[in-house]
């Protein structure tokens, strides 16, 4: 009576549960759209936040001139770069869809 309990446990249960937790590993290894979305706001939200701080050590060294920022160079070129190529990655990613 038990080789009818054990057996198609073994041969059933067993890759049952192996493939089903093999699918939830990869499933949730990947990147889901609202995740795409909420990492899209997240950089829109940096970037203006980062046009803000601009602005006030802009307004404070107008006002104070012995203020030296302790950010980098406004708008430095090397500084840059990695942000325009962000902005290709997502223009990419906008135009495949």
């Amino acid at each position: 009576m038990e080789e009818i309990i054990i057996i198609p446990a073994i041969f059933i249960g067993l890759p049952w549960l192996i493939l089903h937790y093999i699918t939830k590993w990869k499933t949730s290894a990947t990147i889901t759209p609202d995740d795409e979305n909420l990492l899209e706001e997240l950089y829109q939200l940096a970037r203006r936040l980062d046009d803000r701080m601009d602005t006030v050590e802009r307004l404070v060294a107008s006002d104070n001139p012995d203020f030296k920022p302790a950010r980098l160079v406004h708008n430095n070129d090397v500084n840059n770069d990695k942000l325009r190529e962000l902005d290709q990655l997502i223009a990419e990613t906008k135009g495949a869809r």
